[in-house]
């Protein structure tokens, strides 16, 4: 990825700030054996899926079969108005977020929704600079899809996690920018975005420990690896459809309850949201 010097960062943590995080805590939580799985499945290629995770529960989205992409959104359970906030998350932390970073959610809520508590693909940069775990794009979409190429095609990772979310309520316009687990990307030398094939193995994962109770959805991206993805091109061609593998997840309890003895749900932002106006007084 295009890196301009060694600026400082605009957003710094502080010590206790609540971007100073408490490392210790989340290296004991992530170290820990005391986890049950409470469910589990896998997200079948070119399909999506939502699901809630509890406020002190892990998600592990992972890799069984190799590398694929998947598209992840959130919200707070019982408020989707609250939902996952990418750019204010990639300015609080990095472009492409690892251990130790959180996901933030929109205004006027800014809350961390969750921590990321294991990476196995931590501190991976290709031989452009392009970096994991990408936060500099968005989901692919059928409207950029016919746009660009003049098809039609309806599994695009906006079209998936649309049907994920309709069972629980909610609808296209629920859907957001998301964070896109385990894809390559970066800027080039001209500020242009671009995407490289995403280097997970069978195996690989990506954790969370939920802040607030999620309603989270996922979509396994129908690009696959993005080995071979490219616009215009058939999506129902051999070699589009041999680079797309389903990703598994697991929502696991902690057993033990001392780990969470000091451990409190953070609060929606503090702030008035007033927002300098006054309430007219009537007078007769």
């Amino acid at each position: 990825m295009m890196v301009t010097g060694n600026s400082a960062p605009a957003y710094q943590a502080t010590k206790g700030s609540p971007l100073d995080i408490e490392r210790g805590f989340y290296s004991r939580i992530a170290s820990s054996t005391s986890r049950q799985v409470i469910e589990a499945f896998e997200i079948p290629i070119r399909s999506g899926k939502a699901f809630s995770v509890p406020r002190g529960y892990i998600c592990r989205i992972s890799t069984p079969y190799g590398p694929q992409v998947g598209d992840l959104n959130l919200w707070a359970r019982d408020n989707p108005r609250e939902r996952f906030w990418a750019s204010r998350t990639r300015q609080l932390h990095r472009s492409h977020v690892t251990t130790f970073d959180r996901l933030w959610s929109c205004l006027p809520y800014l809350r961390p929704m969750c921590t990321i508590i294991g990476d196995t693909l931590e501190g991976y940069s290709d031989d452009v600079g392009g970096r994991v775990h990408d936060l500099l794009g968005t989901r692919c979409d059928p409207y950029v899809n016919q746009m660009l190429s003049g098809k039609a095609f309806d599994f695009h990772c906006h079209s998936n996690l649309t049907r994920a979310i309709l069972p629980f309520g909610l609808a296209e316009s629920d859907v957001h920018d998301v964070l896109n687990v385990f894809q390559v990307t970066g800027l080039n030398s001209d500020g242009q975005y671009y995407m490289e094939p995403c280097p997970a193995k069978s195996g690989d994962y990506f954790e969370v420990f939920a802040e607030i109770d999620l309603l989270c959805a996922l979509s396994t991206c129908p690009g696959g690896d993005l080995s071979a993805w490219g616009w215009g091109k058939d999506p129902g061609s051999d070699d589009m459809l041999a680079c797309c593998r389903p990703l598994a997840v697991e929502i696991i309890q902690l057993t033990d309850e001392d780990l969470l003895e000091d451990w409190e749900s953070p609060k929606p932002a503090s702030y008035s949201g007033v927002h300098g106006m006054k309430m007219p007084i009537f007078t007769a």
